[in-house]
């Protein structure tokens, strides 16, 4: 039973980035602009958060929230371009979204080269550390699942689902930005600008991505390399469509994917799966990644407008 316990707190832990992460790319694609950016903007914003804490350490008990707060603005900084590209531009957002993957890539080792001189960031200390919450701790199963030995992180991304429930379902923005992805032209016919409420998704969109990229690697790692994020991205694309652009959705599509990364940490310890080799269940997150997309992608129904570049002129 402690095994299990374990592995669903583990599953918590994993998931957190690609909760937020995928929350992100709903606001983008709830806009009707597809943004398969989220992993470079993951990056850029894990990138820049371990590079701001190892500037930071030792200055301030907060320099991991500050460290996350300059991440999530990188990763909204880097998706203006893909936001202008799209929006403005009228460009093929698929092409868009890869050239930022792209760029990321070699941004991150570039700037690591000049500011560390390697390509990766000095090892930092002060990363987010793991709190058991007394009394909390104490409730009958819940408590070791949640509240024993937990990032505060994940309370965030979990916040983040219900607030981004609200705002989506019961704002005024809300109702306008579904629209926008559904119905542009009659958006427009209402005096709303659709091109504001496009670039606002976006933007919130990479801002969310970056703030999963730098959580990924303040509470997952010592360090950024070019391997931090490791297809994370690709995976919170796959937890959107699986979800059906749905917050609700999203959280347990995220959580299904968490759990298939904590397997390969668990499986010598399960006996019938202790016989397989490690490379199955390390793989296993991206095949079923793959799986999703494949079966998914036809049966779920994004929004309308999603992928299209809006032209006022066309009815």
């Amino acid at each position: 039973m402690d095994i299990l316990y374990s592995m669903l707190a583990l599953t918590l832990i994993y998931s957190t980035p690609i909760i937020i992460t995928a929350i992100g790319g709903m606001f983008s694609e709830r806009s009707g602009v597809v943004n398969i950016a989220l992993e470079g903007m993951m990056m850029i914003g894990g990138f820049t958060a371990a590079t701001t804490i190892v500037f930071l350490e030792g200055t301030t008990s907060f320099a991991p929230w500050m460290s996350l707060l300059i991440g999530a603005l990188a990763g909204g900084l880097i998706s203006v371009i893909h936001a202008y590209l799209s929006i403005h531009l009228s460009s093929d957002q698929v092409i868009s979204g890869t050239a930022i993957n792209i760029l990321a890539g070699g941004l991150t080792i570039y700037l690591s080269q000049i500011i560390f001189g390697q390509q990766r960031t000095q090892t930092f200390r002060q990363g987010f550390v793991k709190r058991t919450y007394s009394g909390l701790s104490e409730i009958p199963i819940i408590g070791k699942i949640f509240f024993t030995n937990m990032y505060p992180t994940v309370f965030l991304a979990l916040a983040l689902v219900l607030i981004s429930w609200y705002v989506l379902y019961k704002t005024p923005f809300g109702l306008r930005l579904r629209a926008t992805g559904e119905h542009p032209h009659a958006v427009d016919s209402m005096g709303i600008s659709v091109y504001k409420m496009r670039y606002i998704g976006v933007i919130l969109s990479g801002c969310l991505a970056g703030l999963g990229g730098g959580v990924m690697v303040l509470t997952q790692d010592t360090q950024f390399t070019i391997m931090s994020i490791h297809g994370t991205g690709f995976i919170a694309l796959a937890a959107l469509i699986f979800g059906k652009w749905k917050p609700l959705g999203l959280l347990g599509a995220s959580l299904f994917f968490g759990f298939s990364q904590i397997l390969s940490i668990y499986s010598t310890s399960i006996g019938f799966l202790s016989k397989l080799p490690m490379e199955y269940f390390k793989a296993l997150p991206y095949v079923l990644t793959v799986i999703a997309l494949v079966v998914f992608s036809n049966k779920a129904v994004g929004p309308k407008a999603a992928g299209e570049p809006y032209d006022k002129g066309q009815r």
